[in-house]
C-alpha cells in the first residue's frame, strides 16, 4: 500500500506546477487535500483552487458525533479560506448541519471581502427552518451564477444589485414579493432564471407579484424555468394579450402549470405572445379538479398577433388530454412555421382507450398547421427501470 503511494506520489510531483493546478481544480477539495498529503511538492499547491466545494463529505466523522463533526467541519473549512492564496471564482457549499448556522454566516462574512467570487452555489438544510442569508452576503458583487437553496432572503435597504449576475437559480427559497421582484430588477443582465417551488409571502394589495409582472422584471432574460409559485393570486390580472415591453431575449420557455384554470392559460398565452424569437417551449402540466370552461378564447383566429416565426419545439409532459390543453397544442402549431417537433407524453392516468380515441381523433379531424414538416409525436412515459435486490 506504502509503494502505491509512493508512485502516485511520484507521479504527481513530476507533473509541471501549472498542470497540477489544473488537474486539481476538477477533484474536491477534500480529494486536493488528500493528494497533498501524498505528494510534498503538492502540499501548497491546493491552495490555489479557484474552485472550492465544501460539503458534510469535507470530514470523516460518524454521524453520530455531531459536536465533533460540527467544529471539525468548521475548523477545516476556515483552514482552508485563511491558508488560500488568489482568486475563487466558484463556491460550492451543502451542508446539512442546523448547529453551524453562526459559523456560516462567519463563513459568508469572510468570502464577501473577495471580488472575484463567479459561481456561487449555496445549500444549507436545517430540519427547524430555513437559512437566513446575512447582510454580508449582499457584498458578492462580482457574481455571475446563484443558486440557493432553502434559504431566506431580506435584501439590505443598501443593496445595490448584483450588476454582473447571469444565471439565477432558487429553490425552495423564502422571499418576499416585493423583494422578489426588487431583487430581479437589480440584476439586468440577467440572462436566466430557474424558480423550483415555496410561497412567495406577503402575496397581497400592492404586495403582489404576479406570474405577468415577474416577466416585467426580467427584460433581458433568455431561458426561464418556473415550477412553481403556489401563491392563488399568481396567475390573476391578465388584461391584455401582450405586455407592453416585448420579451425580445426570450428563447426558452419551461413551465409546470395547469390549464384548468382560464387565467393560468390567460397569462402563459400573453408571456409567449410577448416572446417573438421563443425556440422552444417545455409545458409540465398538472392535474386539475373542477368544472370546465369555454375554450373558446384558444381560437387561433383570436390570436392574428401571435406570430411565433422562431419555435421549434414544442414539448408537453403530463398531458391529461383535456380540452384546455389540446386547443393550446393546437393554437401553437398553428402559428409555428418554423417546428420541427412536437411531442406529447401522456400522463400515466390516460388509460389505453383514451390514447386510441384522442389519436383517431386527430386523423379523422385534423387542424391546421403552420408547419407542414413538423413531426407530432404522442407517447406514453417511458418506465425507469426495476433494480434487482
Amino acid at each position: 500500500m506504502k509503494d502505491h503511494q509512493r508512485q502516485s506520489s511520484d507521479r504527481i510531483s513530476s507533473l509541471p506546477d501549472d498542470i497540477i493546478e489544473k488537474i486539481l481544480t476538477f477533484i474536491p477539495i477534500r480529494d486536493a487535500l488528500r493528494t497533498s498529503v501524498l505528494s510534498k511538492r503538492c502540499r501548497y499547491c491546493w491552495t490555489g483552487m479557484q474552485k472550492l466545494v465544501f460539503d458534510d463529505r469535507l470530514i470523516n466523522v460518524s454521524s453520530d458525533m455531531g459536536v465533533v463533526k460540527k467544529y471539525k467541519l468548521v475548523i477545516t473549512i476556515f483552514h482552508v479560506l485563511l491558508l488560500h492564496k488568489g482568486p475563487i471564482s466558484e463556491l460550492y457549499i451543502h451542508i446539512s448541519d442546523e448547529e453551524i448556522v453562526n459559523e456560516i454566516d462567519q463563513i459568508i462574512l469572510h468570502l464577501s471581502r473577495s471580488k472575484n467570487i463567479k459561481k456561487f452555489i449555496f445549500e444549507v438544510y436545517r430540519y427547524d427552518g430555513y437559512y437566513k442569508l446575512p447582510c454580508s452576503f449582499f457584498s458578492l458583487h462580482g457574481l455571475e451564477h446563484l443558486s440557493l437553496k432553502y434559504c431566506v432572503i431580506e435584501i439590505p435597504s443598501m443593496f445595490n444589485g448584483f450588476s454582473m449576475l447571469k444565471s439565477l437559480i432558487f429553490v425552495e427559497v423564502d422571499i418576499n414579493a416585493t423583494m422578489l421582484q426588487r431583487f430581479l430588477i437589480s440584476c439586468p443582465l440577467l440572462e436566466e432564471f430557474t424558480w423550483i417551488g415555496r410561497y412567495v409571502t406577503d402575496f397581497i394589495g400592492d404586495n403582489k407579484c404576479t406570474f405577468v409582472d415577474l416577466f416585467k422584471c426580467l427584460p433581458s432574460v433568455q431561458a426561464v424555468n418556473i415550477s412553481r409559485f403556489y401563491n392563488k393570486d399568481f396567475y390573476a390580472g391578465v388584461m391584455s394579450q401582450k405586455l407592453h415591453t416585448p420579451l425580445v431575449y426570450l428563447r426558452i420557455l419551461v413551465l409546470q402549470v395547469c390549464f384548468g384554470k382560464q387565467d393560468e392559460i390567460s397569462s402563459t398565452l400573453c408571456v409567449i405572445n410577448s416572446s417573438p424569437n421563443l425556440e422552444k417551449i417545455k409545458f409540465k402540466m398538472l392535474r386539475y379538479v373542477g368544472q370546465t370552461f369555454n375554450t373558446s378564447f384558444l381560437d387561433p383566429q383570436d390570436y392574428s398577433g401571435l406570430n411565433l416565426d422562431h419555435l421549434r419545439e414544442l414539448e408537453i409532459t403530463n398531458f391529461h388530454n383535456y380540452a384546455p390543453e389540446m386547443e393550446f397544442v393546437k393554437l401553437i402549431m398553428a402559428k409555428s412555421p418554423l417546428l420541427k417537433k412536437a411531442r406529447i407524453e401522456l400522463d400515466n392516468s390516460i388509460s389505453v382507450d383514451i390514447e386510441v380515441k384522442m389519436l383517431q381523433d386527430l386523423v379523422l379531424q385534423p387542424f391546421p398547421r403552420a408547419s407542414t414538416s413538423a413531426k407530432f409525436i404522442i407517447e406514453r412515459p417511458k418506465k425507469l427501470p426495476v433494480k434487482a435486490n
